[in-house]
Protein backbone atom coordinates (compact mmCIF):
# COMPACT_ATOMS: atom_id res chain seq x y z
CA UNK A 1 0.00 0.00 0.00
CA UNK A 2 1.28 3.43 -1.51
CA UNK A 3 1.77 6.21 1.56
CA UNK A 4 -0.98 7.91 -0.10
CA UNK A 5 -3.33 5.22 0.06
CA UNK A 6 -2.59 5.01 3.57
CA UNK A 7 -3.56 8.78 3.70
CA UNK A 8 -6.77 7.39 2.01
CA UNK A 9 -7.46 5.07 5.17
CA UNK A 10 -6.32 7.20 7.58
CA UNK A 11 -7.06 6.16 11.52
CA UNK A 12 -10.41 7.50 12.23
CA UNK A 13 -9.31 8.18 15.73
CA UNK A 14 -7.64 11.20 14.47
CA UNK A 15 -10.73 13.55 14.52
CA UNK A 16 -8.38 16.98 14.53
CA UNK A 17 -6.00 17.75 11.85
CA UNK A 18 -3.24 20.10 12.77
CA UNK A 19 -1.78 21.00 9.42
CA UNK A 20 0.85 23.20 8.48
CA UNK A 21 0.35 25.84 5.41
CA UNK A 22 3.42 27.09 3.57
CA UNK A 23 4.94 24.28 1.90
CA UNK A 24 1.68 21.84 2.65
CA UNK A 25 -1.43 24.19 1.70
CA UNK A 26 0.27 26.59 -0.60
CA UNK A 27 3.85 27.84 -1.89
CA UNK A 28 3.06 31.54 -1.62
CA UNK A 29 1.41 31.96 -4.75
CA UNK A 30 -0.79 29.20 -5.32
CA UNK A 31 -2.32 26.02 -3.69
CA UNK A 32 -0.25 22.71 -4.36
CA UNK A 33 -1.72 19.84 -5.60
CA UNK A 34 -4.74 17.99 -4.10
CA UNK A 35 -5.18 19.94 -1.49
CA UNK A 36 -8.84 20.49 -1.70
CA UNK A 37 -9.61 17.06 -2.61
CA UNK A 38 -7.67 16.16 0.91
CA UNK A 39 -9.38 19.14 2.73
CA UNK A 40 -12.93 17.80 1.46
CA UNK A 41 -11.69 13.80 2.14
CA UNK A 42 -10.71 15.13 5.91
CA UNK A 43 -14.74 16.72 6.32
CA UNK A 44 -16.42 14.19 4.49
CA UNK A 45 -14.90 11.79 7.26
CA UNK A 46 -15.94 14.20 10.15
CA UNK A 47 -12.28 16.11 10.88
CA UNK A 48 -11.60 19.20 11.84
CA UNK A 49 -8.83 20.67 10.18
CA UNK A 50 -7.09 23.69 12.19
CA UNK A 51 -4.36 25.75 10.44
CA UNK A 52 -1.13 26.28 11.91
CA UNK A 53 1.15 28.65 10.70
CA UNK A 54 4.40 30.55 11.43
CA UNK A 55 3.65 33.51 9.44
CA UNK A 56 4.40 36.67 11.25
CA UNK A 57 1.03 38.05 10.78
CA UNK A 58 -2.40 38.03 12.60
CA UNK A 59 -4.81 34.96 11.76
CA UNK A 60 -7.16 37.22 10.07
CA UNK A 61 -4.23 38.38 7.57
CA UNK A 62 -3.47 34.85 6.75
CA UNK A 63 -7.17 33.63 6.44
CA UNK A 64 -7.53 36.79 3.57
CA UNK A 65 -4.21 35.59 1.18
CA UNK A 66 -6.03 31.97 1.65
CA UNK A 67 -9.28 33.59 0.33
CA UNK A 68 -7.12 34.96 -2.65
CA UNK A 69 -5.51 31.55 -3.29
CA UNK A 70 -8.95 30.16 -3.76
CA UNK A 71 -9.39 27.77 -0.33
CA UNK A 72 -12.68 27.97 0.74
CA UNK A 73 -13.67 28.67 4.38
CA UNK A 74 -15.67 25.60 5.14
CA UNK A 75 -13.04 23.34 4.34
CA UNK A 76 -11.09 23.90 7.51
CA UNK A 77 -12.13 25.23 10.94
CA UNK A 78 -9.44 27.81 11.84
CA UNK A 79 -6.28 29.41 11.53
CA UNK A 80 -3.57 29.39 14.91
CA UNK A 81 -0.64 31.98 13.59
CA UNK A 82 2.57 32.62 15.12
CA UNK A 83 2.06 36.32 14.68
CA UNK A 84 -1.04 36.25 16.44
CA UNK A 85 0.70 35.25 19.43
CA UNK A 86 3.88 37.24 19.05
CA UNK A 87 1.41 40.11 18.64
CA UNK A 88 -0.68 39.43 21.91
CA UNK A 89 2.98 38.66 23.91
CA UNK A 90 4.20 42.49 21.96
CA UNK A 91 1.00 43.77 23.82
CA UNK A 92 1.59 42.31 26.95
CA UNK A 93 4.98 44.37 27.26
CA UNK A 94 3.09 47.64 27.58
CA UNK A 95 5.76 49.24 25.99
CA UNK A 96 6.84 50.48 22.38
CA UNK A 97 9.65 48.31 20.81
CA UNK A 98 11.79 48.30 17.61
CA UNK A 99 11.34 46.43 14.52
CA UNK A 100 12.73 44.33 11.98
CA UNK A 101 10.76 43.06 8.94
CA UNK A 102 9.15 44.38 6.32
CA UNK A 103 6.75 47.54 5.46
CA UNK A 104 3.79 45.50 4.83
CA UNK A 105 4.73 43.34 8.14
CA UNK A 106 5.13 46.35 10.66
CA UNK A 107 2.07 47.60 8.84
CA UNK A 108 -0.14 44.32 9.97
CA UNK A 109 1.64 45.45 14.32
CA UNK A 110 0.42 48.95 14.05
CA UNK A 111 -2.77 48.23 12.75
CA UNK A 112 -2.90 45.64 15.84
CA UNK A 113 -1.99 48.50 18.59
CA UNK A 114 2.12 47.64 19.13
CA UNK A 115 3.99 50.79 19.28
CA UNK A 116 7.21 50.80 17.13
CA UNK A 117 10.02 53.46 17.55
CA UNK A 118 13.46 53.34 16.06
CA UNK A 119 15.29 54.02 19.02
CA UNK A 120 15.22 53.74 22.35
CA UNK A 121 13.72 50.14 22.89
CA UNK A 122 14.76 47.62 25.03
CA UNK A 123 12.74 45.09 22.90
CA UNK A 124 12.45 44.17 19.34
CA UNK A 125 10.14 42.78 17.18
CA UNK A 126 11.37 40.50 14.33
CA UNK A 127 8.88 39.26 11.66
CA UNK A 128 11.35 38.65 9.16
CA UNK A 129 13.76 40.08 6.37
CA UNK A 130 13.27 43.52 5.05
CA UNK A 131 13.03 44.85 1.81
CA UNK A 132 16.85 45.81 1.58
CA UNK A 133 18.33 42.33 1.81
CA UNK A 134 16.74 38.79 1.61
CA UNK A 135 20.72 37.46 3.38
CA UNK A 136 20.49 36.47 6.82
CA UNK A 137 24.09 37.07 7.39
CA UNK A 138 23.47 41.11 5.61
CA UNK A 139 22.16 41.82 9.20
CA UNK A 140 24.87 40.46 11.49
CA UNK A 141 26.32 44.28 11.96
CA UNK A 142 22.65 45.36 13.06
CA UNK A 143 21.98 42.30 15.29
CA UNK A 144 25.24 42.54 17.23
CA UNK A 145 24.65 46.33 18.24
CA UNK A 146 21.72 45.31 19.74
CA UNK A 147 23.19 42.31 21.57
CA UNK A 148 25.58 44.26 23.07
CA UNK A 149 22.78 46.73 24.00
CA UNK A 150 20.89 43.68 25.78
CA UNK A 151 17.73 44.04 23.95
CA UNK A 152 15.58 40.99 23.44
CA UNK A 153 14.53 39.84 20.03
CA UNK A 154 10.53 38.52 19.91
CA UNK A 155 10.82 35.90 16.73
CA UNK A 156 7.37 36.19 15.44
CA UNK A 157 8.10 33.23 12.56
CA UNK A 158 10.20 30.71 14.27
CA UNK A 159 11.01 29.20 10.49
CA UNK A 160 14.54 29.10 9.23
CA UNK A 161 13.18 29.02 5.33
CA UNK A 162 9.53 28.55 3.76
CA UNK A 163 9.45 27.56 -0.02
CA UNK A 164 8.26 30.61 -1.66
CA UNK A 165 6.46 30.10 -5.77
CA UNK A 166 9.21 27.02 -5.46
CA UNK A 167 12.20 28.94 -4.09
CA UNK A 168 13.90 28.99 -0.57
CA UNK A 169 13.41 32.01 0.91
CA UNK A 170 14.82 33.26 4.90
CA UNK A 171 12.51 33.81 7.76
CA UNK A 172 12.77 35.58 11.06
CA UNK A 173 14.08 32.47 13.02
CA UNK A 174 17.29 32.37 10.40
CA UNK A 175 17.77 35.97 12.16
CA UNK A 176 16.94 34.75 15.79
CA UNK A 177 19.34 31.88 15.67
CA UNK A 178 22.20 34.82 14.41
CA UNK A 179 21.02 36.76 17.29
CA UNK A 180 21.45 33.71 19.89
CA UNK A 181 24.89 32.74 18.64
CA UNK A 182 26.24 36.17 19.35
CA UNK A 183 24.40 35.88 22.97
CA UNK A 184 21.12 38.03 22.58
CA UNK A 185 17.78 36.94 23.76
CA UNK A 186 15.28 35.60 22.00
CA UNK A 187 10.93 34.96 22.74
CA UNK A 188 9.91 32.78 19.70
CA UNK A 189 6.30 32.45 19.25
CA UNK A 190 4.83 29.27 16.75
CA UNK A 191 6.52 26.07 16.53
CA UNK A 192 7.52 24.04 17.95
CA UNK A 193 6.72 26.20 20.97
CA UNK A 194 3.79 24.47 23.32
CA UNK A 195 1.63 27.30 23.32
CA UNK A 196 1.32 27.67 19.71
CA UNK A 197 0.28 23.71 20.05
CA UNK A 198 -2.33 24.76 23.03
CA UNK A 199 -4.14 27.37 21.22
CA UNK A 200 -4.63 25.23 18.23
CA UNK A 201 -6.07 22.53 20.33
CA UNK A 202 -8.78 25.10 21.88
CA UNK A 203 -9.63 25.81 18.47
CA UNK A 204 -10.48 22.18 17.48
CA UNK A 205 -12.57 21.88 20.98
CA UNK A 206 -10.07 20.28 23.14
CA UNK A 207 -9.52 16.81 21.79
CA UNK A 208 -7.24 14.34 23.22
CA UNK A 209 -4.02 14.04 22.13
CA UNK A 210 -4.31 11.09 20.52
CA UNK A 211 -6.91 12.33 18.34
CA UNK A 212 -4.84 14.93 17.28
CA UNK A 213 -2.63 14.26 14.07
CA UNK A 214 0.09 17.25 12.43
CA UNK A 215 0.82 17.28 8.63
CA UNK A 216 3.45 19.57 8.30
CA UNK A 217 7.22 20.16 5.89
CA UNK A 218 9.40 21.45 8.96
CA UNK A 219 11.48 18.94 10.69
CA UNK A 220 12.73 21.87 13.30
CA UNK A 221 9.06 22.89 13.00
CA UNK A 222 6.18 20.27 12.21
CA UNK A 223 7.32 17.36 13.34
CA UNK A 224 9.27 18.75 16.56
CA UNK A 225 6.27 20.57 18.01
CA UNK A 226 3.97 17.24 17.27
CA UNK A 227 6.32 15.20 19.31
CA UNK A 228 6.81 17.56 22.11
CA UNK A 229 2.95 18.08 22.25
CA UNK A 230 2.91 14.42 22.32
CA UNK A 231 0.64 13.73 19.09
CA UNK A 232 1.18 11.89 15.59
CA UNK A 233 2.31 13.64 12.60
CA UNK A 234 2.33 13.03 8.92
CA UNK A 235 5.63 14.13 7.38
CA UNK A 236 5.23 15.79 4.04
CA UNK A 237 8.64 15.62 2.54
CA UNK A 238 8.54 17.25 -0.82
CA UNK A 239 8.31 20.95 1.13
CA UNK A 240 11.39 22.86 2.30
CA UNK A 241 13.83 19.33 2.81
CA UNK A 242 12.82 18.96 -1.02
CA UNK A 243 12.79 14.98 -0.41
CA UNK A 244 14.83 14.37 1.73
CA UNK A 245 13.46 12.03 4.66
CA UNK A 246 13.24 12.10 8.36
CA UNK A 247 16.82 11.28 9.84
CA UNK A 248 17.52 8.23 11.52
CA UNK A 249 18.94 9.88 14.32
CA UNK A 250 16.16 12.66 14.86
CA UNK A 251 14.26 11.12 17.58
CA UNK A 252 17.55 10.75 19.68
CA UNK A 253 18.74 14.25 18.67
CA UNK A 254 15.82 15.56 20.30
CA UNK A 255 15.37 13.54 23.09
CA UNK A 256 11.80 12.07 21.97
CA UNK A 257 12.30 8.43 22.92
CA UNK A 258 10.55 6.64 20.19
CA UNK A 259 8.82 8.93 18.88
CA UNK A 260 8.23 8.82 14.66
CA UNK A 261 6.10 10.50 11.96
CA UNK A 262 3.47 7.49 11.58
CA UNK A 263 3.45 8.21 7.53
CA UNK A 264 5.37 10.14 5.18
CA UNK A 265 4.19 11.83 2.16
CA UNK A 266 5.34 13.62 -0.98
CA UNK A 267 2.31 15.97 -0.69
CA UNK A 268 -1.54 15.44 -0.44
CA UNK A 269 -1.97 13.99 -3.17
Amino acid sequence: MSALDRLDRLDRRYTAIICDIWGVVHDGGQLLPGVIDRFKQFKSEDRKVILLTNAPRPASTVQAHLDQLGLPRELYGAVSSSGEAGIAGLLELGQPVGFIGTIEDRDDLLRRGVEIVEEGFSEVACTGLDERSDNPEAYRTRLQALAERGVRMHCLNSDRVVIHLGNLEACAGALADIYEAMGGTVTWYGKPHRPIYEHARRLAGDPPLDAMLAIGDGLQTDMLGAARFGIAAVYVSHGIHAGEPVPADFAARYGLGGWAPILTVEGLA
